[in-house]
């Protein structure tokens, strides 16, 4: 199937996507927070919200950056380059500041899950780090001469939500456990904050060696 990265691509990028999903950001911290003060089906809804979010951001990307690349193949990789600054800034900051998951046990005001699923397409949509993340990290396993280069954009990007979606389920079923873990051991985060950091700044590098060759 033309749309499916060769296999090399695939772990490697299986191997990210993974590190990602298990990152905390606003996404994370919305589904764990809705988890411990509303239970689990206000998690799960806040969480099907935010990948309703990622849906739209990986259309987005794949149609953009497909006719990014039919209009100029230097433009795409010009685009590439780009990223290296970005993905290089995101390990950096993940060193400096680290992953924010403040979240505590406790109650609040019934809510519909219907509006829980609205906020967290809501916090997801409106995230500009996610636009900018989609934009540059997608790229970065697709060549710009590949004639197929839209369709695989477009696998990756919903590759990346299904991948997350059997993590992200036990994080919820064991919010009270994960969150009671972190706050016993902040090294455990600090962990995650070098493993990102890592592969944003192997990213970066990968493509500066590869624009230079």
């Amino acid at each position: 199937m033309t749309f499916i990265p060769d296999l090399n691509v695939m772990l490697a990028y299986t191997a990210a996507a993974v590190i990602l999903v298990i990152t905390p950001g606003p996404d994370m911290t919305l589904f764990l927070g809705q988890t411990l003060t509303g239970g689990r089906a206000r998690g799960i809804a806040a969480y099907l919200g935010a990948s309703a979010g990622l849906v739209v951001h990986t259309m987005l990307a794949a149609f953009g950056l497909s006719a990014l690349l039919a209009h100029s193949a230097t433009a795409f990789g010009m685009l590439k380059i780009a990223g290296v600054a970005y993905l290089a800034w995101l390990a950096i900051d993940a060193l400096r500041c680290g992953a924010a998951l403040t979240l505590a046990p406790g109650t609040a005001a019934p809510q519909p899950l219907g509006q829980v699923f609205l906020v967290g397409i809501g916090i997801n949509l409106l995230n500009p780090k996610i636009i900018m993340f989609f934009l540059t990290f997608l790229p970065q396993f697709v060549s710009a001469s590949d004639p197929h280069a839209g369709a695989k954009l477009m696998f990756l990007g919903l590759y990346f939500i299904v991948l997350a979606i059997p993590i992200c389920l036990v994080l919820i079923v064991l919010a009270d456990r994960f969150t009671a873990a972190v706050r016993r051991s902040p090294r455990v985060m600090r962990a995650i904050d070098y493993l990102f950091a890592g592969l944003m700044g192997a990213f970066a590098v990968r493509l500066l060696f590869a624009r230079s060759n």
